[in-house]
């Protein structure tokens, strides 16, 4: 799952995003409205993290054209304000779901969890294939009975290809999904990532390479 933090709190977005990425999400950041539309042009985000009071552009307006746009980006608007007029005003122009500063971390995961699974299509939070049973609420894998230790990135990858149900899964689809932007190694990272997952896995061999195509999980 890919997530955009747009906080102009440097310290406060730079939290969120290494919360989320230990657990196991891809997360880029934007400081400002303007930065966080260049990215939502050029990157497909499963959900954004938006700071209501922006500087230069509002994050009502970022949510307003996120919506003019037909963007699949979900929206989870953060504020100061948390009364029952500015909860109906931030949904009002389209945001998703509405949290107010300050939260609790575990609170800001469980939504953004929520909204990733409505920006995909309607899928289990348990995914199975090859044996393996993979529990995206709880974070939790296991391949006949036998815990995986995996890596937050071994997880993403894992998850992205029992999402594709059999089909096949580019290398650069799953840099789209799993990486952030400003990761300059990623084609070899997904190769390192795939090596160690297989190795976890055991045998039968559970992901497949389709040469010139990608990877899929093993029928």
């Amino acid at each position: 799952m890919r997530v955009l933090v747009v906080e102009d709190e440097e310290f406060l977005a730079e939290m969120i995003a290494e919360g989320l990425r230990r657990d196991a999400l891809a997360v880029d950041v934007a400081v400002d409205g303007l930065e966080a539309l260049r990215k939502l042009q050029f990157g497909a985000y499963d959900v954004m993290v938006l700071d209501r009071d922006l500087p230069g552009l509002h994050g009502d307006d970022v949510c307003r054209r996120v919506v003019a746009q037909g963007l699949l980006t979900r929206v989870l608007m953060l504020t100061a304000a948390g009364t029952v007029r500015d909860r109906v005003a931030g949904l009002g122009m389209g945001a998703d779901d509405y949290l107010a500063k300050p939260f609790a971390y575990d609170e800001l995961l469980a939504r953004v969890l929520a909204l990733g699974r409505r920006a995909q299509p309607a899928l289990p939070p348990v995914l199975r294939g090859a044996g393996i049973v993979l529990d995206t609420a709880r974070r939790q894998a296991s391949r006949d009975g036998r815990h995986l230790q995996l890596s937050r990135k071994e997880f993403a990858v894992l998850e992205a290809l029992l999402r594709a149900r059999g089909a096949v899964v580019s290398g650069e689809d799953l840099i789209e999904q799993v990486w952030e932007e400003n990761t300059s190694y990623r084609t070899n990272a997904v190769r390192v990532a795939l090596s160690k997952l297989r190795a976890k896995l055991g045998e039968p061999a559970a992901v497949e390479t389709v040469p010139g195509a990608g990877y899929r999980i093993a029928s």
